[in-house]
């Protein structure tokens, strides 16, 4: 009997110990499961900064103000100069390059001599003229003799008109000649027995930059050899390739500030004063043309740029440019807010709360993280459109926005 006593008594003490152990096993896991819970919490929204803090990087605060800021397209585009404004400079006639006056880059005007060609032909041209011009002479006193002999019933008729054929022809062959010479930039009336010229002159037909030299001393040209390119670069302009969507919105007259996509430093000025009525090939773009104006120092024709055309201006919610944050692809503003971070946890370290007792000490206030959607910018301010509601006096952090999102961040990673 008292076997049996003592038998069930270690049974009930088993059955005791293993509850407890149940118990504790289970207690251990809602912990867990709690832990985890808290891990995907969403992140703070809540920013706390002290007095002291927001003073030492000059944190200030603002209100959401009306601006009218000019909303903008964005469009990419190169830089042209009008076909009427590039010269391939040629020579007229073929001959050996003697002389090349000008360098890549030079600022050449319209006529002036850029090289020179020799070629013996030239000699034999002049040579054609001259004896032209002396047959002339000798026809004019043979038609002049048989006229005289014809009124006075001593000659024939068909003599007269002979001699009046040939000279009307060489008078033609040297009309012909002349004109010949003067293409070739030789004065007819300078041309003499003793002065013939071996040497051509080629000049420039327009004014501009020389921007390539295709010839060498020595090379031989002819009319279908380039020997160097000119750019008036006075005369360039810039093309905008602007989409459908955006098509309605242009207007001549709107102004365009762009840069170059290699040198971003500089802004350029330009107005829109044609617009294209076709698609350029495939890219299902509308080409808009505007006149450069002011500065043009460093543009070249066929440079790549990005330009903002300035449409209507219009009056919206805007802050300054600094007031605004990104994060994760979207943007944000601080607003002063009552609300309170969220407590920690209390498995936290006392070292942990010993690090925030000084900043107790001083009075905290409370920022609020608030995604907005941007608009247009312009003179500093950035139209802002709120997500959420909030109140038309909220404070805004328009000054040191970036700080109060970095303290942010820094919480959220202490708090995790």
């Amino acid at each position: 009997m008292k076997q049996h006593i003592i038998y069930t008594a270690f049974a009930l003490i088993f059955l005791v110990s293993c509850g407890k152990k149940d118990s504790n096993e289970s207690e251990s896991e809602i912990k867990t499961e709690k832990t985890e819970e808290h891990g995907e919490e969403a992140p703070q929204t809540i920013a706390s900064l002290t007095e002291e803090q927001m003073k030492a990087v000059g944190i200030t605060l603002g209100k959401i103000e009306m601006k009218e800021l000019t909303s903008t397209i964005k469009a990419n585009g190169a830089l042209r100069v009008p076909n009427n404004n590039k010269a391939t400079i040629t020579s007229m006639y073929g001959g050996i390059i003697k002389t090349l006056n000008v360098q890549i880059g030079d600022f050449v005007k319209k006529g002036q001599v850029i090289a020179s060609i020799s070629n013996p032909e030239y000699i034999q041209l002049q040579e054609q003229y001259l004896t032209v011009k002396s047959r002339i002479a000798f026809a004019e006193q043979e038609y002049k003799r048989q006229k005289e002999l014809f009124d006075n019933d001593a000659g024939a008729k068909k003599n007269l008109q002979s001699s009046d054929a040939e000279l009307k022809t060489l008078r033609t062959q040297r009309s012909s000649l002349q004109r010949q010479l003067q293409i070739m930039g030789i004065n007819p009336a300078n041309i003499s027995n003793g002065n013939l010229r071996s040497g051509l002159a080629i000049t420039s037909p327009i004014s501009g930059t020389v921007s390539n030299i295709s010839a060498q001393i020595g090379s031989y040209v002819d009319i279908s050899s380039p020997v160097a390119e000119v750019i008036d670069n006075g005369s360039l302009h810039l093309d905008l390739q602007v989409f459908e969507k955006d098509l309605p919105k242009m207007k001549v007259g709107q102004i365009v500030h762009f840069k170059l996509t290699n040198n971003p430093e500089t802004e350029y000025d330009a107005k829109i004063y044609s617009i294209g009525s076709s698609f350029e090939n495939d890219s299902k773009t509308i080409s808009v043309h505007c006149s450069v104006t002011g500065n043009k120092a460093g543009l070249i024709d066929g440079m790549n740029i990005t330009g903002i055309v300035s449409l209507d201006k219009s009056t919206t919610p805007a802050v300054p440019n600094e007031a605004i944050v990104e994060a994760d692809s979207k943007y944000y503003i601080f607003i002063k807010t009552d609300k309170k971070p969220e407590e920690h946890h209390a498995e936290e370290s006392e070292y942990q709360d010993e690090q925030k007792a000084p900043e107790k000490e001083s009075k905290a206030i409370n920022f609020e993280k608030i995604e907005v959607v941007k608009g247009s910018s312009d003179m500093g301010y950035t139209a802002i459109t709120t997500v959420n509601e909030i109140s038309d006096d909220a404070e805004v952090v328009v000054k040191g926005a970036f700080f109060v999102n970095a303290k942010l961040s820094n919480s959220g990673e202490h708090e995790h």
